[in-house]
């Protein structure tokens, strides 16, 4: 099996011999070499970069229906950012099956990040004009599902319990519910003690002199437990 049919073997069924497909490889390096190639894959590029955006827009808007813009918009970035989409192209083998122009090719163009983005997002674009969004959502979203948790990890607030609450829902179980296990003491020194539950059991419990506390406390021992805090 030569390069490209490896890549292809990685795609849906029903594009894998699309000539989309083929032109979503070409670099325009290549394009410049060879005359008998028709078209380089910038167009293809243009339009797969805005389906991609909208994907994963859409995915973190239904999974984070308590988070601001802001984060969204933050947490996008990270995903359909150069570096991490040719991470995406390299779990393909995309690269080795690029048609690149011989300098290029030399100069290490197979595993540059800024060609191997370029071509992941047309990929995406000669997907979603071969068969529909549907299928490029389940081509891509998995991917995305995998790398969420640690970009949300290293992308999201200092707070635990917006911290747990991103990790939890990353991983599509629903938000995390604080209950109130004890309170005792006297008025001005009461100690409060809560249970954080998770998937409907009691994950972890944490204590305060206020329920904020408590919770805090709470989240950063699941947090502990999850490895996600020192």
């Amino acid at each position: 099996m030569n390069p490209e049919e490896k890549f292809r073997s990685y795609l849906p069924e029903n594009v894998r011999t699309s000539t989309r497909i083929r032109r979503a490889l070409t670099h325009r390096s290549f394009l410049n070499e060879n005359r008998h190639a028709l078209e380089d894959n910038e167009r293809l590029e243009f339009l797969g970069d805005s389906i991609l955006n909208f994907l994963v827009a859409d995915w973190l808007y239904q999974h984070f229906p308590e988070k601001k813009e802001g984060f969204l918009t933050k947490i996008r970035s990270a995903l359909v950012h150069t570096q991490q989409l040719a991470s995406f192209a390299r779990s393909i083998e995309l690269g080795p099956a690029l048609h690149l122009g011989k300098g290029e090719a030399q100069a290490g163009g197979h595993d540059r990040d800024a060609i191997l983005c370029d071509a992941f997002e047309a990929v995406i674009a000669g997907i979603y004009l071969e068969s529909d969004l549907e299928t490029v959502h389940n081509f891509v979203i998995p991917m995305m599902e995998k790398q969420s948790a640690i970009v949300v990890s290293e992308h999201s607030e200092e707070d635990p319990k917006s911290r747990l609450q991103e990790l939890i829902q990353a991983d599509g179980i629903a938000t995390p519910v604080y209950q109130l296990v004890s309170e005792s003491g006297p008025d001005h020194a009461k100690v409060f003690v809560v249970s954080v539950i998770i998937n409907e059991a009691e994950y972890a419990q944490g204590e305060g002199h206020s329920k904020q506390a408590a919770e805090k406390e709470a989240a950063e021992q699941a947090l502990r437990k999850l490895g996600q805090k020192e």
